[in-house]
């Protein structure tokens, strides 16, 4: 859980720093997105945010290898809450009186599912499970290819959900490939999921926060990382909590992820002194 937790202050620190360094490059010249990508590519907050999502991942990994995956997915979704206290204190973005309690509802859910979580499941997954988390990596590209012809709201949101189904896919791949042997490792249809998925899910993810909604697509995300794989984990690995406390787990993880959409704004770190809606509305 220690590893979750820390994925998510590593998730949730580099949105806000990749943020502030995008703004700076946007302010020291012109060009298109490639240009910007260059300026920003050259300011330490950016780089600082890239190595903080390498270690968020090799944190989720350990995590997800060691408890269920609803506890790593509501961790993950408790990033957000990170971003938003962060954003607070580093761009001086105001957090409402509501906003600041979904902050403490995130915690208090997470604190929940801390007590109540088990180890990770004892099933191994089947290899029709791994062959369908490969369908499904599939399946989200298809969904991307549906969700950028639709406009507005619906866009945002189906590419959102895209989106959270691929990160979905990684959580449930990385349990499911056990043997990092090249041989093994190469022929485990899993491998090829988690990659799929993965960069499948940072496309439409990317998408749909340029050209639509940040919170319609973060809600989206939130909704397909976390309950899907979590399901996949109770029902085909064998995920439990501990004995006599699954009303606490249950009730932990529809906290946390609650009040993570209730801080669906923060999926992209607002900038300062301007409501995250109308700047996504101004880029798209």
């Amino acid at each position: 859980m220690v590893c979750a937790l820390g994925a998510a202050v590593c998730f949730g620190t580099a949105t806000v720093l990749q943020a502030m360094a995008a703004r700076q490059a946007a302010g020291t010249g012109g060009g298109g997105d490639a240009a910007l990508l260059l300026r920003a590519l050259r300011q330490w907050r950016y780089l600082a945010g890239l190595g903080l999502d390498g270690l968020g991942f090799l944190l989720q990994i350990a995590a997800l290898r060691s408890i269920p995956i609803y506890a790593v997915g509501a961790a993950l979704a408790s990033s957000l809450a990170v971003t938003a206290v962060v954003a607070a204190r580093l761009l001086r973005v105001r957090l409402s009186g509501v906003e600041w309690g979904a902050v403490a509802v995130v915690c208090a859910g997470l604190a929940m599912l801390g007590l109540a979580s088990g180890t990770e499941g004892h099933r191994d997954g089947s290899t029709a499970l791994k062959y369908a988390m490969a369908a499904a990596a599939v399946g989200v590209l298809l969904l991307g290819t549906v969700g950028g012809r639709l406009r507005g709201r619906n866009r945002a949101l189906l590419l959102g959900l895209g989106a959270g189904f691929g990160f979905g896919v990684v959580e449930v791949a990385v349990r499911l490939i056990d043997d990092l042997a090249p041989a093994t490792l190469f022929t485990n249809p899993a491998t090829y999921a988690l990659l799929l998925g993965g960069g499948a899910a940072f496309l439409l993810l990317t998408s749909a926060l340029q050209r639509g909604s940040v919170t319609t697509a973060t809600a989206g995300m939130v909704i397909g990382e976390t309950i899907g794989p979590a399901a996949v984990g109770v029902v085909w690995l064998g995920d439990r909590t501990r004995e006599g406390l699954t009303w606490l787990a249950v009730l932990g993880f529809a906290l946390a992820v609650t009040a993570a959409l209730a801080l669906a704004r923060f999926g992209e770190a607002p900038v300062a002194g301007a409501d995250t809606e109308d700047a996504s509305a101004a880029r798209g």
